[in-house]
């Protein structure tokens, strides 16, 4: 089996000091003393450290680099905040290196390593979403890498961040649902732990106080952000004696499961179970019936974390708490005669 290249994360780990000075002694740098120097020197050698070639090869000629990690490229949301970063970053001068990290927390932390090795001078990062650990990303601030986080979130008193107004759009979209006659509202969303999640569940429940409907934990399903794993809680759902007679879901994963399970239960949408789901892709108006979405403005998204990103690069320390507003698109799937 392939072992994995040495990091400078796993020096420092051995040696217990930080990556910046494992990175600076590998500099020979006066910075650090000369009896730490030979022992973190001579277990780069034991260990067969190599510093990335393709960096060396960068920094010899002098792009500008950023890293992005994105939870799973394959989705609409996320190629389009990348295109939205791509744009501004070319722009600036800057070329972008992307990277999925599948929802691993360990493939995430994997990612900044190689990120650290290549010698990126900034990361635009979201969450994967099993992450409740991050000291991987505290380690960054400590090393004075610039980073942005956009969608799922943490540490807001370290990094800047990008958000959508999730809580204002469920609760908008709710409240649709409940105009057009629905009292058994399901909300299908990801795990708890989750910053965007907890912002959406906010608003669908904010909602639901407001109008004086009394909150059903059983609709409130909150689970592992798969389209398997939505499509099977949504049928549980649709199986009950009371059913559920409108969904809100959590993004277009979990939407299109939640569609699916009401199609596959031969029940009607919207007649029998209506539907909005939080996605930005294009495929909602060509669904049958056509899909109300809670679109999030995506590439702006990614625009304007980029621009953050810059002014951090740039010098500036100032931590920043962007909201860019979602817009509710009403069609078909919402629209209970």
């Amino acid at each position: 089996m392939k072992q994995r290249r040495t990091s400078l994360k796993d020096l420092a780990d051995r040696l217990g000091v930080s990556i910046a000075t494992v990175s600076r002694a590998l500099r020979n740098s006066h910075e650090v003393g000369e009896e730490l120097k030979t022992k973190i020197q001579a277990l780069a050698k034991e260990l067969n450290y190599r510093p990335n070639p393709f960096a060396q090869s960068l920094r010899k000629e002098a792009p500008r680099v950023i890293g992005v990690i994105v939870p799973n490229l394959v989705t609409h949301y996320y190629a389009a905040v990348l295109d939205g970063i791509e744009d501004y970053a070319t722009r600036a001068g800057y070329s972008v290196i992307s990277a999925n990290s599948h929802e691993s927390h360990e493939r995430e932390s994997l990612l900044l390593d190689n990120f650290l090795d290549m010698h990126v001078e900034g990361i635009i990062a979201c969450l994967a979403q099993d992450t409740v650990d991050y000291s991987h990303f505290r380690e960054l601030h400590k090393m004075g890498i610039p980073l942005v986080f956009f969608a799922r979130t943490c540490l807001p008193e370290l990094f800047s961040q990008v958000v959508a107004n999730g809580d204002v759009a469920a609760q908008e979209a709710t409240q649709h649902l409940i105009d057009k006659g629905a009292r058994r509202i399901a909300f299908i969303g990801g795990p708890n732990h989750l910053d965007m999640v907890r912002r959406r569940k906010h608003g669908y429940l904010e909602a639901l106080r407001e109008n004086r409907i009394a909150i059903d934990r059983s609709l409130v399903v909150c689970g592992k952000i798969d389209f398997e794993v939505a499509r099977k809680s949504t049928l549980d759902l649709l199986q009950r004696e009371e059913r559920p007679d409108a969904i809100l879901a959590f993004n277009d994963i979990l939407t299109y499961a939640a569609f699916d399970a009401i199609k596959a239960a031969s029940l009607r949408i919207p007649d029998d179970v209506a539907i909005i789901g939080f996605t930005d892709g294009d495929t909602a108006a060509f669904v049958t019936p056509r899909l109300s979405a809670i679109m999030d403005q995506a590439h702006e998204q990614g625009m304007k974390a980029c621009e953050l990103l810059m002014r951090n690069i740039n010098g500036d320390p100032k931590i920043y708490q962007e909201v860019v507003p979602m817009i509710l698109k009403i069609r078909e799937s919402s629209e209970k005669s």
